[in-house]
C-alpha cells in the first residue's frame, strides 16, 4: 500500500527528513513513532502531498506521490493532529460538504456520509453545531471526514490527542474495527495503544527509521523481557548479596527501603525463570515476603532503550509548522 524509498526532507540549516526507505502492506496497522521533531508529522504530509519531498519518492497504492498526486490524495483518508473543523456547521452538514469536496455524487455521497456517521457513532449529534460538541465527538467528526470517500489508506496523526481515557478506549476499539477494511498509518506518543492496535512499527529518531517490527520483536530484541521485583522484611542486610549468588541473576537494584521492609528490582537472564530459586530463598532465610513478581518490559521500554542515548536537542515542534508553512506558501 506504501512504498517510501530514500524520502528526505530539507529546511533552512536542517534535515527533518533522512532518506528514509519503508514498506506498508495492504490491511497492516502500522505505528509509526518518534520524539518530538523526529520528522513523524512531516513524513505523513509528504505521503499525503502535502509538502513536497527533497528527495526520494513513495508510492501510495501504486500511485506516485509526484506524478499521480491527484489519485493518491483520493485513496487517503487522513485525519492530522489538530482537525480543521467548521465550528458554525451542522455535523451532517459538513460530512456532506467534504462528501463534495472529495467528488462524490450527491446520493453516493449521502450513503457515504450515513455510513461514516454510522462507523464513528455521530448518528446522535448529526444535527448539532460542532462548535458545541466534546473534544471526543469532535476527533470523530474528522475521523468520519476521513472516511467518507472510503479510502483505502487511512493516516492518523495523534487520533488520541486530548481524549479521556474512556474516549481513548473507544477509539483504540474503533481503529481495530477499521483495521478489517482499512490499511491503516498511526502516528501517536501513547505506545501502550499502538502496542494493543498495531501489527508492526516503525520507530523514527533524528529523521532516521532505527527500527521496523512487530511490537513483540522489538520488546525481545531490544531490551530483556522484564525484571523480578521482590519486597521482604527479616534480617535483609546481606539480602542484595544473596539474591545475586542465585545463577540467572544479572543484577539486583534497591528500589527503596522502610517500615523495615526492603524492595529490590532483579535483572535475569531472559531464558531463565528464577521466581522458584528466589522464594526458595526467602523460605532459607526466614523473610516475610510481600510480593515477588515478573514485570514484563514494555514498548515504551523498546523505545526509551533505542532514542534515549542518542536524544539530542530537538527543534521546537512551533519552528517545525513554520519552516512547513513557508515551504507551502513559497
Amino acid at each position: 500500500m506504501i512504498e517510501a524509498k530514500e524520502l528526505t526532507k530539507r529546511y533552512a540549516g536542517r534535515t527533518a527528513v533522512d532518506g528514509i526507505s519503508f514498506n506498508v502492506a495492504q490491511g497492516e496497522i502500522v505505528g509509526f513513532l518518534g520524539p518530538n521533531g523526529a520528522g513523524k508529522s512531516t513524513t505523513l504530509r509528504m505521503l499525503t502531498c502535502f509538502l513536497s519531498a527533497s528527495e526520494g519518492t513513495a508510492k501510495v497504492a501504486g500511485f506516485d506521490i509526484y506524478e499521480d498526486s491527484i489519485e493518491v490524495r483520493k485513496r487517503i483518508g487522513y485525519m492530522p493532529e489538530n482537525v480543521p473543523l467548521y465550528p458554525d456547521m451542522r455535523v451532517i452538514e459538513y460530512l456532506k460538504f467534504r462528501a463534495q469536496i472529495k467528488g462524490l455524487r450527491y446520493r453516493e455521497g449521502k450513503r457515504a456520509v450515513e455510513e461514516a456517521m454510522d462507523i464513528c457513532s455521530l448518528t446522535e449529534v448529526d444535527r448539532k453545531i460542532i462548535s458545541t460538541l466534546s473534544k471526543g465527538y469532535k476527533q470523530r467528526v474528522g475521523l468520519a471526514d476521513a472516511l467518507v470517500n472510503k479510502p483505502d489508506l487511512l493516516i492518523l496523526d495523534e487520533p488520541t490527542n486530548g481524549l479521556d481515557p474512556n474516549q481513548i478506549r473507544q477509539s483504540r476499539e474503533l481503529i481495530k474495527r477499521l483495521g478489517e477494511r482499512h490499511t491503516i498509518l498511526i502516528s501517536t506518543h501513547i505506545l501502550s495503544e499502538v502496542e494493543m492496535t498495531c501489527n508492526r512499527v516503525i520507530i523514527l529518531d533524528r529523521g532516521q527509521i532505527k527500527a521496523s517490527d512487530t511490537p513483540e520483536n522489538l520488546i525481545r530484541r531490544l531490551r530483556q523481557p522484564g525484571a523480578v521485583v521482590l519486597e521482604i522484611k527479616g534480617k535483609t542486610e546481606d539480602a542484595v548479596e544473596r539474591v545475586q549468588s542465585i545463577e540467572g541473576v544479572n543484577e539486583v537494584t534497591k528500589i527503596d527501603q522502610r517500615n523495615g521492609w526492603l524492595s529490590l528490582s532483579i535483572g535475569t537472564d531472559p531464558n531463565i525463570d528464577i521466581r522458584e530459586e528466589i522464594f526458595d530463598l526467602t523460605l532459607k532465610e526466614k523473610w516475610k515476603v510481600r510480593e515477588l513478581a515478573s514485570r514484563a518490559a514494555s514498548l515504551e521500554d523498546a523505545f526509551v532503550d533505542l532514542v534515549q542515548s542518542k536524544a539530542v536537542a530537538s527543534p521546537e515542534p512551533e519552528a517545525e509548522e513554520v519552516e512547513e508553512k513557508e515551504e507551502v506558501d513559497a
